[in-house]
């Protein structure tokens, strides 16, 4: 089944299914993210997917760096030197006990040394000195677009459309021509160097789950629903009443990022809600179909190649008439 700019006609009726159930998506609310990976690690559990490595990159706790074959959900760690909210510069908790609030060990009591950097107790250090401080996380996945490049430029039908109206790969269909790899424009999509899979690999949304009325993995694992998992429309009325929220809250900088049916890509099947622009995720600003001007580019390059033909008849026929 491929791919079609479908306008806003629902991708699963577009592409053929007579009577599809309601779009299937993913909202992720980064303001509740915590970075705890449990979705990392259910999504590789479910479909046994090989780990990435437990080496630390230096990119504060993220050690995947980003999506690829081996990794179908990833979760960015982002430290910045901001405020975070609406929280006062000289908010000062110095002679807060934290660990008695929580009924904690005596904290007069020695700390015990656990192999880690050191570092002062937080308070430790006066108000005015302290710099302003604030960590962003946020699960990223693919993003199962209504009109996906993938698909368009798959030419043995091992991508396609399912009936919840997001993008799966067949395995054993896949061909590793690698075409769609440079056409996603979120670069989600990845072929390993690893002889023995040599496919083109990604999230599936859990399809077989979906298939059995289950929820996706690393929604079902998320602690603080971060993750959501729903019928798309609804969670993009969600989506938008959570933004409300937190700009109600002096949040000013909280946008949605991939719920609009009008952008690049007709609108994503999984997409975010942000706190602070979309390249400081290592996500595109304004992502578009790489394959949105391929009908425009075919009907040019007919006419010049009409052209061109029109051209060496006529200078063949005079020729002949000399």
């Amino acid at each position: 089944m491929s791919n079609r700019q479908f306008g806003t006609q629902d991708p699963a009726t577009a592409a053929g299914y007579p009577h599809p159930p309601a779009r299937k998506g993913f909202f992720t609310d980064t303001s509740v993210c915590i970075g705890c990976k449990a979705c990392e690690v259910a999504c590789k559990e479910w479909n046994a997917i090989p780990e990435d490595g437990m080496a630390l990159t230096g990119h504060s706790y993220d050690n995947s760096v980003g999506l690829g074959a081996s990794t179908w959900r990833h979760v960015a760690f982002v430290e910045q030197r901001k405020q975070l909210g609406q929280m006062p510069p000289s908010l000062d908790h110095a002679g807060l006990d934290v660990l008695a609030l929580a009924g904690g060990p005596d904290p007069a009591a020695a700390p015990v040394g656990l192999g880690m950097p050191a570092m002062a107790l937080p308070g430790a250090a006066p108000a005015q000195e302290r710099v302003p401080f604030r960590w962003l996380m946020e699960s990223d996945v693919c993003k199962h677009c209504t009109h996906a490049a993938c698909l368009d430029v798959c030419p043995t039908g091992s991508l396609f459309r399912t009936e919840f109206g997001t993008v799966v790969v067949q395995d054993d269909i896949c061909n590793g021509c690698g075409y769609c790899v440079p056409a996603c424009p979120y670069g989600v999509i990845e072929r390993p160097d690893d002889a023995a899979v040599g496919v083109a690999q990604k999230c599936t949304l859990c399809y077989d789950r979906l298939k059995g009325d289950l929820e996706p993995a690393c929604a079902k694992a998320c602690p603080t629903q971060s993750i959501q998992f729903g019928d798309l429309d609804e969670l993009r009325e969600r989506a938008r009443r959570r933004a409300d929220t937190l700009h109600d809250a002096g949040v000013t900088d909280a946008r949605l990022y991939g719920h609009d049916p009008e952008d690049g890509v007709g609108g994503t099947g999984a997409f975010f809600l942000l706190l602070d622009e979309p390249e400081v995720y290592g996500l595109p600003p304004d992502p578009v179909a790489t394959t949105r001007d391929l009908p425009q580019m075919w009907r040019r390059a007919g006419l010049a190649a009409v052209t061109l033909l029109a051209g060496a008849i006529a200078a063949f026929a005079g020729e002949v008439r000399r």
